[in-house]
């Protein structure tokens, strides 16, 4: 049997790059994700215990101090969090005795895109119908949403940079249709 510490997931989208005036796609450095679904009081032990807390307000997301864990507001009891490679996220929430809770790692199923420069908004718009206005959709803004056909869950980590999270059996269509936008926007 094949030693899992040996074993490297190969990202679905790597060695690609495209930028263009205003624009630049990038596979988003590999990281590890877990759902996370849990009740209020449960929830907040849990942000304790990884160092943040989870937001509770719809299209927000938190940071560590440090900035290795991400928390993206999803639903009201649900969360999805994005964390460097090696802090071993999964094995952290999984010491948890106490609460009602579920934490599945996620890692496998997605990939993510950058999407950066000036034309950022303009090019996730032409398929997006969330409101990237800077005013409706600050800096720390999350939301499930879609990307033409496809379901997304978008962070906005600057002013004209995002972090589009999709499931790796759709990275290469949403990466095609990014690529299209931006040549046509």
């Amino acid at each position: 049997m094949a030693d899992s510490n040996m074993i490297e997931r190969i990202q679905p989208l790597a060695d690609r790059a495209f930028a263009t005036t205003g624009l630049s796609l990038s596979p988003a450095t590999a990281a590890e994700r877990v759902s996370l679904r849990a009740d209020e009081e449960t929830a907040s032990a849990i942000g304790v215990m990884l160092g943040l807390e989870l937001p509770k307000k719809p299209k927000t997301s938190t940071k560590t101090g440090s900035g290795d864990l991400t928390a993206l507001w999803l639903g009201p009891d649900e969360w999805l969090l994005i964390a460097e490679l090696g802090t071993d996220l999964a094995g952290r929430l999984a010491t948890v005795e106490n609460g009602t809770f579920s934490a599945i790692d996620v890692s496998h199923r997605n990939t993510a895109i950058t999407v950066s420069g000036s034309r950022a908004v303009d090019t996730l718009n032409s398929g997006c119908p969330q409101d990237l206005a800077l005013a409706a959709f600050p800096v720390g803004g999350a939301s499930r949403t879609l990307l033409a056909k496809s379901e997304i869950v978008l962070l906005r980590e600057a002013e004209d940079r995002f972090r589009v999270e999709c499931w790796r059996s759709f990275s290469d269509y949403v990466w095609k249709y990014l690529v299209d936008a931006a040549k046509s926007a």
